[in-house]
């Protein structure tokens, strides 16, 4: 297969099984597995091990034994591992062209960092509920606070600032708000207190939306 090339198997009725090959792909899995290798290879040479280390996980799948119950690498099998370097498959029941199953999935990641977020920038911790309203409310809660943490994201990369979002809400919290009554008038007025150039120039970034 040619570098980016899909082909497609059709498996059932409205499922159907792409298998992508990437040049870059096929590159990193056989420099990942040379380093796999390299380091079975460094502890045979120190004896550190066993059959106990016969398994399938990571590259210990190449391992076996010899007749004298000698632990020695299986070049054949890894021989054979070579031939699936830079292929990938995508299981799908969608009615989406080969490339926009493949983008879908390259947006995978940021998925899982959006769950990452939410526990550790965001804070937000399990809570049980019992009615529905009340696990309605929480859900949009934590939709809401990565909405706009997404968007304080957006802003700084439009505005080309050299801040990530967690610097930025880091000096966003040593801004505070001065509410000051005079004693000629009962007015009061609120003013900021901006203490640093920092503040002032995450100040000077939002005036432009």
């Amino acid at each position: 297969m040619k570098d980016e090339q899909c082909k497609e198997i059709v498996i059932d009725p409205g499922k159907r099984l792409m298998i992508n090959f990437s040049q870059a792909r096929a590159k990193k899995d056989k420099s990942n597995r040379q380093r796999g290798i390299e380091k079975l290879e460094r502890a045979i040479k120190k004896g550190q091990l066993s059959k106990e280390n016969i398994n399938q996980r990571g590259y210990n799948k190449y391992l076996k034994l010899d007749g004298n119950a000698k632990v020695l690498i299986d070049y054949e099998k890894l021989k054979r591992d070579e031939k699936w370097d830079g292929l990938k498959g995508y299981l799908t029941n969608t009615k989406l062209s080969n490339d926009q199953v493949i983008e879908q999935y390259d947006n995978l990641w940021k998925i899982e960092k959006a769950f990452r977020m939410s526990k550790t920038d965001l804070h937000i911790t399990p809570i049980f509920h019992r009615l529905r309203r009340r696990v309605e409310a929480h859900i949009c809660i934590a939709f809401c606070a990565y909405k706009i943490y997404k968007e304080l994201e957006r802003r700084l990369k439009c505005s080309h600032a050299v801040w990530s979002p967690e610097k930025a809400i880091e000096i966003a919290n040593t801004i505070f708000e001065i509410t000051i009554t005079t004693p000629f008038s009962k007015i009061r007025e609120a003013r900021l207190h901006l203490q640093n150039d920092e503040q002032i120039e995450l100040l000077n970034l939002f005036k432009n939306f």
